[in-house]
């Protein structure tokens, strides 16, 4: 059975993949697997990107999303005409010659990665390029897949993949779809900000920066670089912190931190009263 893998910490956003996929498909019949994708409107794969943080800690994340190819896909058992089936391979077809365009898939996808063609009123998604994989020895992966520079985006056996899925999330676990779709690196919540000693008009270096959970006391560690930066990851959605920095005897405390977002906290003042 086939997946699909992302490894988002080497995604750079260059958008080959959603060109590949344009060129691929935009102005070509491949019926029965599909009909020529529209030029504009449509992206079998699309690129996101995600902008966290407040400035100077932001971070960039470049999230390629396309067609979960599900175990559980409802729109195959919503769909009335029968157009919609999952090949033994695991790939989800849409057929175009069967498609009514009742649009009961595209509402139904809880991924909302299917598109409907008003044109040739029909419902169109990723089709895996399986006119490729189907009819060409020399092709193994869809052009996306080919494309990418960085191998970000791999295609293959879900058993030569093991090991990624293993380390995996799925990007919207509660459709209960059973995705076919792994990412690696998908963006978790970051306190950041820069300390520094407003008497001496320098940062703070080696700062301890402690963030405890005012409810259950876990806690994230750092120290402050050699730019008084610190940055706290991986930190679990809606929580309540409290942000802790000891330097030389010295100690400073924010309370009342939340991860409802991402926080860049800018620049932040300890008065180290000469004990540097």
């Amino acid at each position: 059975m086939k997946v699909f893998t992302v490894d988002l910490s080497r995604c750079n956003g260059c958008y080959c993949c959603q060109i590949a996929c344009k060129d691929e498909h935009v102005g070509n019949d491949w019926t029965p697997y599909a009909k020529p994708q529209p030029d504009t409107g449509q992206f079998w794969i699309g690129l996101s990107e995600q902008v966290r943080g407040h400035v100077p800690h932001v971070k960039v994340t470049y999230i390629p999303q396309l067609c979960h190819h599900c175990d559980d896909a409802p729109c195959i058992a919503d769909c009335k005409a029968e157009a919609i089936y999952k090949r033994d391979d695991g790939i989800v077809i849409i057929d175009p010659v069967k498609c009514t365009g009742c649009k009961l898939c595209v509402d139904t996808c809880p991924h909302n990665v299917i598109f409907l063609n008003e044109q040739l009123n029909i419902a169109q998604k990723c089709t895996a390029c399986t006119h490729l994989l189907d009819n060409d020895p020399e092709w193994t992966v869809p052009r996306c897949v080919d494309q990418c520079p960085t191998e970000a985006l791999r295609f293959g056996e879900e058993e030569d993949f093991s090991d990624f899925i293993k380390a995996a999330e799925l990007i919207n676990p509660a459709a209960g779809t059973k995705s076919r779709l792994y990412y690696k690196g998908l963006p978790k919540k970051f306190v950041a900000g820069t300390l520094y000693d407003p008497a001496a008009k320098e940062v703070i270096i080696g700062a301890e920066c402690t963030l405890q959970d005012e409810a259950s006391g876990e806690t994230f560690t750092e120290s402050t670089s050699n730019f008084g930066d610190f940055w706290l990851k991986e930190l679990p959605d809606n929580r309540s912190y409290t942000l802790t920095f000891k330097k030389d005897g010295v100690t400073k405390t924010i309370a009342g931190l939340t991860t409802d977002i991402d926080r860049g906290l800018g620049d932040i003042a300890m008065d180290m009263g000469g004990n540097r």
